[in-house]
């Protein structure tokens, strides 16, 4: 007898952890869309709601367990019935339930649907089963022309939403594709490129390979910023006196 209320507190444990789950996904969930109704997105929403599923699902599988005794084979019985305020049980169920009294009990504890809601779901479901194949299958393709028409007003939409982004006069064109391909034969072939120009202008110095074109067109080859002449003559500080070699060294 010990060993089957153990397992019976182990299972109601696993249930209410579980439960308690469910209950924080969907108040976050309704939580969102309450507050963020303008900015979340559809694969945002099914997010939330597979975890809702998955919290559905691991709990299904709890109830659906042989750990001790099933639930079904077992009897929930009120022990006091009372009209006045019980702190504690309100405290329990976080302020939904503030007394336990005659007329809330057979809500709380039934096991069956309200009767007028299930007199209601079997009209239903006896004017479903009594509905011909050639109605339901008129019924269905109505519908798939409903959804197929709203399809395409979405596609058109989404056509027109890009063409007026591509053609937005504020977009403007970064990138040249005559000079892509002139750097790529540049690299790969050597398109352009003139032989290495030493000092002095001799070939084969280790100099830097420039183009024709940009050397002919650099303004900074020609004049100096400073109007000192040509680049790589820099103007010496330095006043030198070179003599001739044949003049006799005076302690000689």
């Amino acid at each position: 007898m010990q060993r089957e209320e153990k397992q019976l507190d182990m299972l109601l444990e696993a249930i209410l952890s579980r439960l308690n789950d469910l209950k924080h996904s969907i108040g976050a969930m309704i939580h969102r869309l309450e507050t963020e109704y303008e900015t979340i997105n559809w694969p945002t929403f099914l997010d939330n709601f597979a975890l809702i599923s998955s919290h559905l699902t691991g709990l299904a599988k709890i109830l659906s367990s042989e750990i001790g005794t099933p639930l079904r084979n077992l009897t929930v019985l009120p022990l006091l019935l009372t009209p006045e305020r019980n702190e504690s049980l309100l405290q329990l169920t976080e302020g939904r339930i503030p007394v336990f009294s005659h007329d809330l009990v057979p809500d709380y504890l039934r096991t069956k649907p309200d009767p007028g809601a299930e007199s209601r779901m079997a009209a239903h479901e006896a004017k479903a089963s009594n509905l011909l194949t050639e109605t339901a299958m008129k019924q269905v393709a109505q519908y798939t022309k409903v959804i197929s028409h709203v399809w395409d007003i979405v596609s058109k939409a989404k056509e027109e939403w890009d063409s007026e982004a591509s053609s937005r006069p504020g977009i403007q064109q970064t990138s040249s594709m005559a000079d892509t391909q002139a750097l790529v034969a540049a690299v790969g072939l050597g398109n352009s490129l003139t032989m290495p120009v030493g000092p002095g202008g001799v070939p084969g110095g280790g100099g830097i390979m420039i183009p024709p074109a940009i050397r002919q067109a650099s303004p900074m080859s020609a004049v100096s910023p400073s109007g000192a002449g040509p680049l790589g003559k820099m103007p010496s500080g330095i006043k030198t006196n070179i003599k001739s070699a044949n003049q006799v060294h005076p302690y000689r």
